[in-house]
């Protein structure tokens, strides 16, 4: 009898911890999330292999495929993270990498109308300048952005989709009739092998993440924006320049989007330029939010984004191995937004 009480009790105390956790440490719900989404995946691709090293290597392969082909939205959503927790929103993103994208395959066209190859220039300084001029037009469109919000006293969601439209727009016209010539050696940037695996863009995220955790943790910077997000009067009060904060967040957004441009340029080889990064905003919106980051600001982690990114991943590959048709995946991840949201929400009424 009192073995069967103390079970009670320990599973009431278990249930409770649980409950608990849940709902105050958005990374382990975050995390559990994931754990079960991966499971779920697992069973989906199934064990109908003839060893187990065959199902081994048919789940790794599947593994670094999620991650190779969302390496740039993760990419995206760790800028997206500073964004959000300042308090604002960037709507561009897409339209920000498709101009990104054209500009450096105009500088590395192979072709009698490359730029940088009528100058005589070709080859890896050729690459070297297009990524860096490629790096400066992201930070230099994102400032842009920045300055919208802060000196022109725009709303965030506003200043983006107007910035969203003139740069696709600008993008589509100069472009049109122009295919650029991308040499195939630009394409080792992101598929040069390693132990015959296409692991640079995963490489790339990671190498970015653990960066921005550091600046985001470490750094005078990082506590700048949680604070700009939490109160912003108050941050403005204690002598800290607000507006500078904004237009460097937004800036780094744009660097960040140059990279993951960069990135897709060298995986594909060329740019559609009028869907190119369609939906990139709610991907890297969804995978912020999903990873604990608050909407109403002053609350998030890089961490949160990386496990949310994962998410919504794994969830793309669920319902693909599952056979759902592709206009009902984006509901399945509006639930999981919603469901995000709404347990923020509850966590803050709590």
């Amino acid at each position: 009898m009192n073995a069967t009480v103390a079970r009670k009790k320990n599973n009431q105390n278990f249930f409770s911890w649980f409950g608990t956790m849940w709902m105050s440490r958005p990374l382990f719900s975050t995390g559990i999330a994931l754990i079960v989404m991966i499971v779920l995946q697992t069973l989906a691709l199934g064990f109908h292999f003839d060893s187990v090293g065959a199902w081994f290597t048919t789940w790794l392969q599947n593994w670094i495929n999620i991650l190779r082909n969302n390496a740039g939205i993760g990419i995206i959503s760790l800028g997206m993270t500073f964004v959000i927790i300042s308090g604002g929103i960037d709507l561009a993103v897409g339209s920000t990498l498709v101009a990104i994208g054209a500009v450096v395959m105009m500088l590395i066209d192979s072709g009698p109308m490359g730029i940088l190859a009528g100058w005589g220039i070709t080859g890896v300084p050729a690459f070297i300048i297009a990524i860096l001029l490629g790096m400066a037009l992201g930070t230099l469109l994102g400032g842009f952005t920045g300055v919208l919000v802060t000196n022109g006293k725009l709303p965030p969601f506003i200043a983006t989709l107007g910035t969203m439209k003139i740069f696709r727009s600008v993008t589509q016209h100069f472009m049109q009739g122009y295919t650029p010539a991308v040499p195939k050696s630009f394409l080792n940037i992101a598929s040069f092998q390693i132990g015959g695996q296409l692991l640079m863009p995963i490489i790339y995220w990671a190498v970015l993440a653990v960066a921005l955790y550091i600046v985001f943790t470490r750094t005078t910077f990082g506590r700048q924006v949680i604070a700009v997000g939490s109160n912003e009067r108050a941050t403005k009060l204690s002598g800290v320049n607000v507006n500078a904060i904004k237009r460097r967040i937004y800036a780094l957004m744009g660097l960040l989007v140059s990279i993951a441009a960069v990135i897709q340029v060298s995986r594909i080889g060329s740019m559609d330029y009028a869907n190119a990064g369609s939906g990139y905003e709610m991907d890297a919106i969804s995978a912020v939010i999903v990873g604990g980051t608050s909407m109403m600001g002053g609350k998030g982690s890089i961490v949160g984004t990386v496990l949310g990114a994962l998410i919504i991943a794994v969830m793309n590959n669920l319902l693909n191995l599952l056979g759902v048709p592709p206009f009902l995946r984006e509901a399945f991840k509006g639930v999981i937004v919603i469901g995000a949201v709404l347990l923020q929400k509850k966590e803050s009424n709590s």
